[in-house]
């Protein structure tokens, strides 16, 4: 039996956006998504109920790598899985921890075997295979599990390109393989998705993907990017992906973007995104409006009793100044990270929901170009002196 089932609403016809329905496990997620990153079972700063009640998020990422280190697979395993262990009935998506062996490149050595690492937490030699990622996975009770693949530095060569997203078509495959094992041992029905890489070559990438499609898998991620090449090169590398993949079948970005990027994604195409940055850039006081960035420390914010988005509905516009905010964030409150964040992941989401309509009432390519403007021509909040 499937573990997830892709519904295509809507497409349209000028650039192939899709507006569609995700069928999991615990519950439905419309499409366009983008998932909130609770790396280590929380997204920062919030609880549940607030993901939940407050943003509406219907799936959230979490991180193998992490998990597998602290507190352990086995641990969450005993807990009753991922969902119980942090109170969360919704949707998850657990990534495989292999941009973890890219970013923390110094503790980390890639072989045809796996991704041989030392923990950063007490320097202990860990081994990271196809299989073992796999059964961490299992042991966690994600929805939607992740292949082990290798995510290369840029600039990279394209021999370097080639020998990278050869070895990770050969660990996707040894991935199924193994999970078709497990299936057939009684392991619940999790969804598997296998990630297109190639570096920023895009003869690679529809190799890549060419040859992933013969997985037959329920959904298809693609990797390797925003690892500091330009957005034009990014968007390049995913035509050139999903060019090559099944329509039918859910297209998954990892690790995308700036607010104004993600509806050049779903022009392409993507149905699912993922990202750090609205936390992140929360915690570190900047907070994303319908005009812009707002950098919350600006001396012009001291006394202003608007709150950060005059147009947002979220908790924290509905109930805080920009001065009260401005207060917490100079003081070092914790309370500014949990309000941030609750603006900026609702900002995000509330940008997706805004696509989704536009295609199902076909209107999307309005849609685009009214951000391609502001994305042009940026009201510029945060371009103001600091101390203005």
């Amino acid at each position: 039996m499937a573990a997830l089932r892709f519904e295509i609403q809507a497409t349209c016809p000028v650039t192939g956006a899709r507006a569609g329905l995700l069928h999991t496990p615990h519950g439905c997620v419309e499409t366009p998504v983008f998932m909130p990153v609770g790396t280590q079972a929380t997204v920062k700063g919030l609880t549940a109920r607030q993901l939940a009640e407050d943003i509406d998020t219907a799936i959230l990422l979490s991180n193998t790598y992490h998990l597998y280190l602290r507190p352990g697979h086995e641990t969450i395993r005993a807990l009753g899985g991922l969902h119980r262990f942090m109170n969360w009935d919704r949707a998850i998506l657990t990534d495989s921890g292999g941009f973890q062996a890219f970013s923390l490149s110094s503790l980390t050595r890639v072989t045809d075997r796996g991704v041989v690492f030392r923990s950063h937490l007490n320097g202990d030699q860990h081994l990271f295979t196809p299989e073992s990622t796999v059964d961490v996975q299992i042991a966690l009770g994600s929805d939607i599990m992740m292949v082990l693949d290798e995510c290369l530095a840029y600039p990279s060569s394209h021999e370097a390109a080639r020998v990278s997203m050869r070895r990770t078509v050969g660990w996707a495959r040894q991935a199924f393989e193994h999970h078709h094992r497990r299936l057939e041992g009684g392991a619940a029905a999790q969804a598997l998705f296998p990630i297109v890489q190639g570096g920023m070559y895009p003869d690679l990438r529809r190799e890549c993907a060419a040859e992933l499609v013969g997985l037959d898998a329920e959904g298809y991620a693609i990797g390797g990017l925003s690892v500091g090449e330009p957005r034009p090169l990014s968007l390049e590398m995913t035509e050139a992906a999903i060019g090559e993949l099944p329509l039918e079948r859910p297209r998954y970005v990892m690790g995308v973007g700036a607010p104004e990027e993600l509806a050049e994604y779903v022009a392409r195409g993507v149905d699912m995104m993922d990202c750090v940055m609205p936390s992140r850039n929360a915690r570190n006081g900047c907070l994303f409006t319908s005009e812009g960035k707002l950098i919350i420390k600006h001396a012009r914010f001291k006394e202003d009793p608007a709150p950060a988005d005059p147009h947002c509905a979220c908790f924290t516009c509905r109930n805080y100044s920009r001065a009260y905010l401005r207060h917490l964030f100079l003081a070092g409150e914790m309370l500014f990270c949990t309000l941030g964040t609750i603006h900026n992941l609702r900002r995000y989401l509330d940008i997706m929901r805004q696509i989704r309509q536009s295609i199902l009432l076909g209107v999307f390519p309005q849609q685009l170009e009214s951000v391609r403007a502001v994305s042009t021509n940026p009201p510029g909040l945060s371009r103001e002196n600091p101390r203005a």
